[in-house]
């Protein structure tokens, strides 16, 4: 049975608070942790949309996961990544509604 508060839901709704924080002027250390949150949450989420075989989240997820990369990152103005970043956190705000791993620590046997 899926909860609504698995673990990939409560990754991405942290995500979408710091997104809509960004819209704020931090330092620039926030904006690093911002990408390895963001990305994080993603490749998580893309990979319970994987498993569920929701390919169009694996791709949406996939892509925003590439765009705040925290390896190499994207150089873009502050008015665009404040556009990218409200786009996003809608995204993944939606995206708790429809991808929604197991309750807890995902316990996936090996080989299944």
């Amino acid at each position: 049975m899926q909860s609504y508060f698995s673990g990939s839901v409560i990754v991405r709704l942290i995500a979408v608070v710091l997104l809509l924080l960004a819209l704020d002027k931090h330092p620039y250390g926030y904006y690093k942790l911002l990408r390895w949150v963001v990305c994080g949450a993603n490749v998580f989420a893309g990979f319970i949309s994987m498993e569920q075989e929701k390919k169009t989240w694996v791709w949406v997820f996939g892509i925003i996961a590439v765009l705040f990369n925290p390896i190499i990152p994207f150089r873009l103005d502050r008015d665009t990544w404040h556009v990218i970043d409200l786009i996003v956190a809608v995204i993944l705000g939606i995206s708790t509604f429809i991808i929604r791993g197991k309750n807890g620590v995902y316990n996936r046997k090996i080989g299944e």
